[in-house]
């Protein structure tokens, strides 16, 4: 007596790779390197700390579900001077939605973006790239949609081709996740992009959630944000969520801490459904992000660190694999021919954990997987460790 909808569910891709490896005896005379999970191992901000034990006394309060005044401000204002968007385009009070970690933000909000089909009726459609977090097709099957991957592969700069969509799909969209920078592959949505994929959005009556948790951490270049393309638009948000996360941009992901920014109407009812859940972020943690949202510091210095680490992979893999440094994020996309049979060999011969492409992307329906060829590779130890884990990766491969 379960929700038949639950059979529909793709397994998680660490349990895919669980089952592949876990058989399997590491190399032996090595310490394991696990360049798997996107789990950032810089130290946490000091002043998030102070700000967690300055408020420790709060823990015996119920929390919020749209958190503190103070949190919403320090967002507002660091997407305003972070996108250079005009004063008074975002509302603290109507557009913002602090929330516990966007994993769980991003799985909730079909819920609120989706219709359920009628008798005899088609599904409500939502959009999904493919390589994928997974995290959106759960979204969309338990929300009642039908999940339509589109393959995002080197030929469209690793994001879905927008002009391949059918039309009959797009009349009955109800959503389309986007993640820029990409994850896996690191690239970032031109604003040529972002403005096509908006006015489609408005164009079919459907939402456009994007996925921005990777935007502070960055090559040269800041990625563009979908609040930008908003404003050149006239600054409505209409058809619009965007998500970000102070797990990757603050070395955070404990904190779980997130916000989604976007449609004021889409907030409200967001947050209508988040109070029934409980979905709320304790205060000591509200002050601790409304810390971290306010200081830049940090952000620069962790940012350095990535690219420390790119200058390692560059030095160590370029030329080979496919290699390109990410404009943004911090995962490695490899090409290394068949990735299910490279991350065998890597285990076996050289103790370095890694995630085929494959479990991360579907089949299209010409059969081709567009993450066969590939492994996800994170680069999120400290730099010592990443430079031995990626020597040993290039020395088997």
């Amino acid at each position: 007596m379960i929700n038949p909808d639950l059979l529909l569910l793709r397994g998680s891709p660490f349990e895919a790779l669980r089952e592949l490896l876990d058989p399997l005896a590491p190399a032996s005379g090595v310490e394991p390197a696990l360049l798997t999970v996107g789990e950032p191992q810089h130290k946490p901000p000091q002043l998030m700390l102070d700000a967690l034990r300055a408020n420790e006394h709060l823990y015996g309060k119920y929390p919020p579900v749209n958190g503190t005044e103070e949190l919403r401000q320090a967002i507002t204002g660091w997407l305003t001077r972070r996108y250079s968007l005009p004063e008074g385009m975002i509302t603290a009070n109507a557009n913002i939605a602090p929330v516990n970690g966007t994993k769980e933000a991003l799985y909730m909000i079909a819920e609120v973006l989706t219709r359920r089909a009628g008798h005899n009726e088609a599904k409500p459609a939502i959009l999904l790239p493919t390589p994928y977090y997974h995290v959106y097709h759960a979204a969309a099957v338990m929300a009642g949609a039908e999940p339509v991957f589109i393959p995002a592969g080197p030929e469209t700069n690793f994001f879905p081709d927008l002009g391949a969509i059918d039309p009959s799909i797009l009349e009955r969209t109800a959503a389309f996740y986007l993640c820029t920078p990409a994850n896996p592959q690191g690239t970032m949505a031109s604003r040529a992009y972002l403005k096509e994929a908006l006015a489609l959005a408005r164009e079919h009556d459907f939402t456009l959630v994007v996925d921005e948790c990777y935007a502070e951490i960055y090559d040269v270049t800041p990625p563009t944000g979908i609040l930008e393309i908003c404003a050149e638009e006239g600054g409505r948000l209409d058809h619009v969520l965007a998500f970000h996360s102070l797990s990757k941009r603050s070395s955070a992901a404990g904190l779980r801490s997130g916000f989604c920014v976007g449609e004021a109407s889409l907030i409200k009812t967001f947050l209508n459904l988040r109070n029934f859940s409980g979905a709320a972020s304790p205060l000591p943690v509200c002050a601790a992000a409304t810390a971290l949202w306010n200081d830049e510091v940090h952000v620069l210095e962790n940012r350095a660190l990535y690219r420390q680490k790119f200058d390692i992979a560059e030095d160590i893999l370029g030329g080979r694999f496919g290699f390109y440094r990410p404009e943004g994020g911090f995962f490695l996309w490899l090409d290394v021919g068949d990735g299910v049979a490279a991350a065998r060999r890597l285990w076996t011969e050289a103790a370095v954990r890694v995630l085929p492409g494959r479990f991360l992307s579907v089949d299209g329906t010409d059969g081709h997987n567009p993450g066969d060829r590939y492994i996800r590779v994170a680069l999120v130890a400290a730099a010592a460790d990443t430079k031995e884990a990626l020597t040993r990766l290039a020395d088997s491969l």
